[in-house]
């Protein structure tokens, strides 16, 4: 195959911790450190959150802008990706940082189970957040955690409130929710081809789903997501020591399955992007 394979590294999440694996970064410089390190090894999109000084999830839009400054510094062409997500924030709080004009922030469609709690994501929530980012040009990644969410985000397509070239993420692995079945793999992407034939798709799995995740996207000619939100372990007995050795892991798939791996401008080229910074 001779497409490019896009690697999006999510750096820290708002779960793991330093007592999970220390190479968790926390802090915004301990956070770009950890992604220029990724970018240099293959990485072109960085997922990322922000977090209080004791390590809680933040939804602070000030911390997020000197994040995505150090990142623009310290890796340029690099795709910054800020989470909307429902763990740091609530309500509109969760796309105060969207004024920042990140390149691109995640949006999750529908709601769904988490290991203790529903993700709650109305719609009209969903609606404010994408007309937040329509207004700021900031382009959606669709984190899918289900099946009706791919459904939800063609529909929201083709009336207007996602424009642009549609980017879906399957989210595989999350307890009570999706878990990484290669059966609804495949059906996920004939999915997208049948309803959306011009969309970009990619996966990402959770905890050890990471890694079998990471190979059925590049085999299958997709894009994928790595790094340490998702997974601190290289196997079931080693931490990773880096979300740089996540992203090293996923370029030798890309070896294995002759995929070239997507510089930052074959990445911004593919998901219609504007100019870097």
């Amino acid at each position: 195959m001779t497409k490019p394979c896009i690697i999006c590294v999510a750096i820290t999440g708002s779960l793991p911790t330093k007592e999970n694996n220390p190479a968790v970064p926390i802090t915004v410089s301990e956070q770009v450190e950890s992604t220029q390190e990724a970018f240099e090894a293959g990485a072109t999109i960085a997922h990322c959150h922000v977090r209080n000084d004791d390590q809680t999830p933040s939804s602070d839009p000030e911390k997020f802008a000197r994040l995505k400054e150090g990142l623009e510094k310290h890796c340029p062409g690099m795709i910054v990706q800020l989470s909307t997500g429902g763990r740091s924030g609530a309500g509109k709080a969760r796309g105060g940082m969207l004024p920042l004009r990140p390149d691109m922030a995640s949006l999750s469609v529908g709601s769904n189970n988490f290991p203790t709690r529903v993700y709650e994501n109305p719609p009209d929530l969903v609606d404010w957040l994408a007309s937040e980012m329509r207004q700021y040009d900031v382009k959606p990644e669709i984190e899918a955690f289900d099946l009706s969410h791919i459904h939800q985000a063609v529909a929201m397509h083709r009336d207007g409130r996602i424009p642009g070239t549609l980017y879906i993420q399957f989210v595989m692995g999350v307890k009570n929710a999706m878990p990484a079945d290669r059966d609804a793999f495949d059906y996920y992407i004939r999915t997208v081809q049948r309803l959306a034939p011009d969309a970009q798709w990619c996966a990402a799995g959770i905890g050890q789903a990471q890694i079998v995740v990471n190979e059925w996207c590049v085999a299958s000619g997709g894009h994928t997501r790595t790094g340490l939100e998702d997974n601190v372990r290289l196997d079931r007995d080693t931490l990773a020591p880096s979300n740089a050795a996540l992203v090293r892991r996923v370029v030798d798939l890309c070896e294995k399955h002759e995929r070239p791996v997507a510089d930052w401008r074959q990445a911004r080229a593919m998901l219609g992007l504007r100019a870097a910074a």
